[in-house]
């Protein structure tokens, strides 16, 4: 049942207190254009809702809280928020989960200004001090809405080979596939119409999925439908199950998640490109449908004037029969200065899969032809540097710009979303390593600001012009090492980092019991804990030296944890940021056997930050004594182990207490590697 909230008594507790000490969260009532939302009941994928509109009157953002808002959990619920919206009225605006959902839950949409004018959200980060919600009588705005947690699906209209089909956008809240029927499923064929399915797809947002079919399709309307993977072998068994495994997603009325599109059969070529901006090494053709396969080659504006084998620029890798979408191609001859792109559709002749057109002289892989002429399309190819970089999850110290093309040696420069607010130097978060001319992938950048939160980062690619090989842009005000520009401003992309915490710690001298952990940012509350450097050689648990007290969600700057066991003499160590997943705010992780209150991860390691601790080294009778210490517990451990067999073997067996862990050693694991390169 959808709910039109206008106070919480939280949010009441919240404008009483918080914005006692946040003056500059003025009420929404005072204002000519009052702060509204509308948040209606719908379906998602888990990782994304809409909001149907929402009103600013001064701007800022829109966030997503969880139904523990009305339990007193101000920061805690923060699922996910907006980027920055301008003053006025928005519609249609798309929220990425931080949390992602994966049944269904009561959502609270919130109005959030943008208090101290950066563009950036802090909320939870500033402990509530910055952009608070709009008010009016009494009560932040807000509405609520029932949100499934199931699957989104969106296919358009397309030419077929008619043994393929692209699908624009799938979500999942939960592993499966996406199986195609044809129109004979309107008339109750529930499974004699499935004509194909995708391979197995992991829960998130997936796009441009490309579908081979198992039966071929004609003109028709083809049926996109996300199946739900619900034996959790990875194999689509729907219909061989006849449906009784990996049955479809459902949307909040019970029925089907599906959409619809019209497939044209067609044996005629065709490629689109768009004006683009590029660093001269990679291009990208927006789409290509090749009827039986082949290349997609890119040539300069001289091909007009004859030139058809010096005009070639690159030609991309072999393409399957069908329609493809954002090929990047990149270029053996590189574009050195503003021309024109011409994109041509080319067959594989000789069927070998490798594109031998300019070395045969012609004689294989000629272009696809229509109405008595090669297939292409033209577009302006603007020399300067291109950049692109995916949303992800960050550990706030690290982020990925998945491609970077130079025209001239640079770097990329991370900003944070106060460059819209005019923050030109204010902004710079991080900058790259030099970068030589060329093309780049899976570029990675350390910040020397790290994320506190969820936020638009925004990847700027900059110009080495001193040629010093040190990025020097903001130290000089600006006169050395400025952006590449095109098209009247500077190169850039925008991503959403996804921050669920972040710890930052430093070098520091210590009298081996604590250590000082300068900042700890928890989303969701919990605790920063102290492994030593026997971390990195697998020890989760024996490396646990200790742990501070439980950390409420928000911001805790200078946690001192006192260490259960002391350092000796200068030694590594690993701060560790950790849920309290059991809800109790006492630190079980290492009693538990990893089974409760395991680290914060992001991309798949734990989010942590290293430091060197300077303590005084015990000396040869301290370190005798702590020796027999340890080895007294080592073997009352061992004897309280002895007979145990019952839970050895409950857990799968091998050593004690890692059965109910193997979970978190999976997560801690990918970080090890990292570690031991480091």
């Amino acid at each position: 049942m959808r709910e039109r909230i206008q106070a919480i008594a939280l949010t009441v507790v919240i404008v009483g207190s918080l914005f006692a000490v946040a003056p500059a969260a003025a009420s929404a009532s005072g204002q000519e254009e009052a702060a509204s939302v509308t948040f209606e009941a719908q379906t998602s994928g888990g990782h994304t809702v809409t909001v149907d509109s929402v009103t600013l009157p001064e701007g800022g953002f829109v966030t997503i809280h969880d139904s523990s808002l009305q339990d007193g959990e101000p920061f805690a619920s923060v699922s996910g928020s907006s980027s920055y919206l301008e003053p006025g009225t928005h519609e249609n605006v798309t929220v990425t989960l931080d949390e992602p959902i994966s049944e269904t839950e009561s959502l609270v949409a919130m109005p959030h200004e943008d208090t101290d004018g950066d563009q950036v959200y802090e909320f939870v980060s500033a402990n509530g001090n910055a952009d608070g919600p709009y008010t009016a009588d009494g009560g932040a705005v807000v509405d609520a809405a029932d949100v499934t947690a199931s699957a989104t699906v969106s296919m358009s209209d397309q030419p077929t080979d008619g043994d393929s089909i692209v699908v624009d956008s799938v979500e999942l809240a939960e592993p499966g596939f996406v199986a195609v029927h044809d129109d004979s499923l309107l008339d109750g064929d529930a499974l004699g119409s499935v004509v194909g399915h995708s391979e197995y797809l992991s829960a998130g947002v997936h796009e441009n999925v490309r579908i081979e079919l198992d039966e071929s399709v004609g003109n028709q309307t083809l049926i996109p439908m996300p199946h739900v993977d619900s034996d959790d072998d990875e194999t689509y068994d729907f219909v061989t199950a006849e449906g009784s495994d990996d049955g479809p997603f459902t949307d909040m009325n019970g029925e089907a998640v599906v959409t619809t599109a019209a497939v044209t059969q067609s044996n005629t070529a065709s490629v689109s490109a768009t004006d683009q901006t590029t660093g001269g090494h990679a291009v990208v053709t927006d789409s290509v449908f090749l009827p039986e396969g082949g290349f997609v080659t890119i040539h300069d504006g001289t091909v007009t004037e004859g030139q058809t084998f010096e005009s070639i620029r690159g030609t991309s890798e072999y393409l399957e029969p069908g329609l493809h979408r954002n090929v990047r191609v990149s270029l053996d001859d590189p574009y050195t200065e503003d021309d024109t792109l011409v994109p041509m559709a080319h067959m594989d002749t000789d069927g070998d899969e490798a594109y031998t057109f300019e070395e045969s002289g012609g004689e294989n892989d000629g272009p696809y032809t229509a109405d008595g002429g090669a297939v292409v399309d033209t577009a302006s190819a603007t020399v300067s540097a291109s950049l692109s970089m995916a949303d992800q999850q960050s550990d706030g110290h690290t982020v990925v710009v998945d491609a970077v093309d130079l025209s001239e040696p640079g770097f990329v420069t991370i900003h944070d979303a106060s460059l819209f607010a005019g923050e030109t130097f204010g902004s710079v978060a991080g900058t790259s390593e030099y970068l030589e001319a060329g093309h780049h992938e899976d570029v990675e950048v350390t910040l020397d600001n790290p994320l506190n939160e969820s936020q638009t980062v925004v990847p700027m690619a900059h110009r080495d012009t001193d040629g010093d090989q040190a990025y020097t842009f903001a130290e000089s005000g600006g006169e050395n090492d400025g952006p590449f520009v095109a098209n009247g401003g500077a190169v850039v992309d925008t991503a959403r980092a996804s921050v669920n915490a972040v710890v930052t710690v430093s070098d520091q001298d210590s009298d081996g019991s604590t250590v000082v952990v300068d900042s700890v940012t928890l989303a969701n509350g919990g605790f920063v804990t102290i492994h030593d450097g026997t971390l990195a050689d697998g020890a989760v648990f024996d490396s646990v030296r200790g742990t501070s007290e439980y950390l409420a969600p928000g911001t805790h700057e200078d946690v001192e944890v006192a260490l259960d066991s002391e350092l000796d003499g200068e030694t590594t160590v690993f701060a560790m940021a950790h849920a309290d997943s059991d809800g109790d705010q006492a630190y079980t992780f290492v009693e538990s056997e990893g089974a409760a209150d395991g680290p914060y991860v992001a991309s798949g390691a734990p989010v942590m930050d290293t430091a060197s601790i300077d303590a005084p080294a015990m000396t040869t009778t301290e370190s005798m004594e702590t020796t027999a210490s340890m080895d007294t517990t080592e073997m009352n451990d061992d004897t309280t182990g002895m007979g145990d067999d019952t839970t050895e073997d409950e857990s799968g067996g091998g050593a004690p207490g890692f059965g109910l862990a193997l979970g978190v050693l999976a997560v801690i694991g990918a970080a090890l590697l990292a570690l031991r390169q480091r």
